[in-house]
């Protein structure tokens, strides 16, 4: 539901989300009260040391401020815990408590300091442990005091106070903004919310370098975020319920489903042959694209062993037969691509790992293994690679013999014009064919590095035109059509099960966003016991069929508060206002792996993997799974192809790609 609005503005947090932290006070504030009743009772109310009425006084007053304020989280809590996220009509009298509750911190305040003054003026003589108990009491005040101010900090809106409120008078999902007032009010909410989301970002970017490229970054992410959040009233705990919702929903969708149609082929047809090529070269160009991450990556992969293959060449001094470019002085990083990929130091011909925005490392190594000129560029690994993946605007990008609109994502567009400048400017690539002129270029990279290595293919087709890129776990919203299709001559994406990443655009997160408004708004069940049941199904798993999220035969104007339905979570904008983003695809075809066999398991079980092609389409909306950020990793699409490459062909399921029937094999 929309914010809980107290003491005049708006707050980051609903009249139901008092639940969790309500719930938890409560806990901590009986067990305090009874362990100071335990203290008084034992004493009998006389304390035989100095300043005995000071500490009397304290004491019965400590009692009776805990007493009041369980008093009032138990109020807090009932209330919060009632109706639903849509139908806040039961908890109108929230903002009354939330009021009472923070009066009651000044008697707090004022015994915490009490307690304080008589442990260091008054306590000589007394009992050590009642000593000891006033201590921990004065000092469980202070950080309960110092939690809530710093809960107060992170729920705080700084827009707040620009949130228009309708009328009394005026009805549910009308708010004439036509007018020149609604229109000025828009335009100057949006330029507080480009301004706070760019104060935001340079915040958590503080250690980078405040130049021009940054700023105009800032600025440009800064109004992706406003525009995105602008037209929706939903604090950060709904849209927590209604992925948590939407999950269950698209599993329960899942197993509904009916089976596969099996589909026999021959071993030797040639869309196996195809499958089975192409996850091959798909396995080997995976080993660079990880290798392109150095150390990290390698470390996390080999925990044991790891450190001791690395410390040894580490720090060690040599004469490189290979120009290395920034970031790397103690040459962990190379060390780490020498033993991920089994090349030589002399098959490397240039390394850079500069990194700046829309500047990002790459290698350029020769593979003899597939004679092939291979250039291998890193993904997100840095602030700055964040800033690039961020930069989610259309740029143009104009190819000659493509027909059709032709833009793609502005930061990996400017970065792959970077790497092309190196390569061709410089003559890296004319350096590379003069020692293998035989051998043919492959580009390759993962996640960040696989939206640049297809835009690098695109931009370098025309003077490479045998070129191939295996692009791995690209963004969703990469190309647009045009270019999606002509990328599909050369250009090969791998993606591994509900990996989140190649579903990522903001087409996908505006579908998204309407999902989850659609499942609060239908839910007629608490939001605590939304997340409550969420929690344990992602935990434990169960049936989602025993939880259900719709309602039964009604429909939300029926309840009983006037703040109902899915319209009153969304802030009508004036349609000057409204931004329409363009459509964008993954690069070329799409090669899917999943698991095979049931979507839980043990921890010790061993995984099965299953690959098809698939098309750009069945990637348009976004699957929430605890799997979506995990199956986006690395070392677990190079681990799934190794699988599948050492067990074939019993679970390659090769479907044409334009068949909307599911074929396995």
């Amino acid at each position: 539901m929309p914010g809980m609005v107290v003491f005049g503005r708006r707050w980051g947090i609903a009249s139901d989300d008092l639940v969790f932290p309500g719930a938890v006070e409560l806990f901590v504030r009986v067990l305090w009260w009874i362990g100071t009743m335990i203290l008084y009772t034992h004493h009998k109310g006389h304390f035989d040391c100095n300043g005995r009425g000071v500490l009397h006084t304290y004491l019965v007053g400590l009692l009776v401020v805990l007493a009041l304020i369980i008093l009032s989280l138990c109020a807090i809590v009932y209330v919060s815990a009632q109706g639903t996220i849509t139908n806040s009509g039961p908890r109108r009298s929230i903002p009354a408590l939330v009021y009472l509750r923070a009066l009651l911190y000044i008697p707090e305040l004022v015994w915490a300091c009490l307690g304080a003054v008589w442990v260091s003026d008054d306590s000589k003589g007394c009992d050590p442990a009642t000593v000891v108990a006033v201590i921990a009491a004065v000092i469980a005040s202070w950080i309960i005091l110092l939690f809530t101010a710093v809960g107060v900090v992170f729920v705080f809106d700084p827009l707040g106070s620009r949130r228009r409120q309708p009328s009394a008078m005026e009805p549910l999902g009308v708010r004439d903004l036509e007018s020149s007032e609604g229109s000025q009010f828009f335009s100057t909410a949006r330029s507080v919310a480009d301004k706070v989301w760019e104060c935001r970002l340079r915040l958590l970017c503080c250690c980078l370098p405040q130049d021009e490229s940054h700023r105009a970054a800032f600025s440009s992410i800064a109004q992706l975020f406003s525009g995105f959040f602008s037209d929706t009233d939903l604090v950060p705990s709904d849209i927590a319920a209604g992925l948590a919702l939407l999950h269950q929903e698209q599993d329960k969708m899942e197993q509904s489903r009916d089976p596969s149609v099996i589909v026999s082929h021959s071993p030797s047809s040639p869309i196996e042959e195809d499958l089975e090529a192409e996850l091959e070269k798909a396995a080997h160009c995976m080993q660079f694209a990880a290798a392109a991450y150095g150390w990290p990556l390698y470390i996390f992969s080999n925990l044991l062993t790891g450190p001791c293959k690395l410390s040894g060449d580490c720090c060690r001094s040599r004469a490189a037969e290979y120009e290395v470019v920034g970031g790397d002085h103690l040459g962990c990083h190379f060390s780490s691509i020498l033993q991920t990929t089994g090349l030589q130091y002399r098959d490397f011909i240039y390394v850079s790992f500069h990194n700046q925005i829309y500047e990002i490392p790459f290698f350029v190594a020769l593979d003899h293994k597939k004679e092939a000129v291979l250039v291998a560029v890193r993904g997100t690994l840095s602030l700055k690679d964040v800033l690039t993946d961020l930069s989610a605007e259309c740029e143009n990008l104009p190819i000659e013999g493509v027909s059709g609109a032709c833009y793609a994502h502005k930061g990996m567009c400017q970065a792959a014009g970077y790497i092309y400048k190196k390569l061709v400017n410089d003559g890296i690539l004319n350096q590379a064919f003069s020692i293998a002129p035989e051998y043919k270029l492959v580009i390759t990279g993962h996640s960040l590095g696989a939206g640049t290595a297809a835009l690098l293919a695109i931009l370098l087709r025309s003077s490479f035109p045998t070129l191939q890129c295996y692009s791995f776990s690209p963004p969703g919203g990469l190309l647009s059509k045009a270019l999606a299709d002509y990328s599909k001559d050369f250009v090969v994406s791998v993606v591994l099960g509900k990996d989140l990443v190649p579903r990522l655009s903001i087409p996908n997160m505006e579908d998204l966003k309407r999902r989850i408004l659609k499942m609060v708004s239908n839910c007629n069940k608490p939001k605590y016991r939304i997340l409550l049941q969420g929690c344990w199904y992602e935990l434990f798993g169960g049936s989602p069929d025993d939880f259900p999220t719709e309602m039964d035969d009604r429909r939300a104007q029926e309840l009983s508060h006037p703040l109902l339905g899915e319209e009153s979570l969304i802030i009508h904008d004036s349609p000057a206002h409204t931004a329409t983003h363009l459509p964008l695809f993954l690069p070329g075809r799409v090669l899917h792996i999943t698991e095979d066999g049931p979507s839980r398991r043990s921890c010790f079980s061993q995984v099965r993997y299953r690959a098809e092609w698939s098309n750009e389409m069945a990637f348009r909306s976004i699957l929430i799974s605890p799997k979506m950020l995990t199956d986006h990793m690395p070392d677990a699409v190079l681990r799934a192809l190794n699988s599948l490459t050492s067990e074939r062909p019993f679970l390659l399921c090769p479907s044409a790609l334009n068949d909307s029937q599911h074929n396995t094999v």
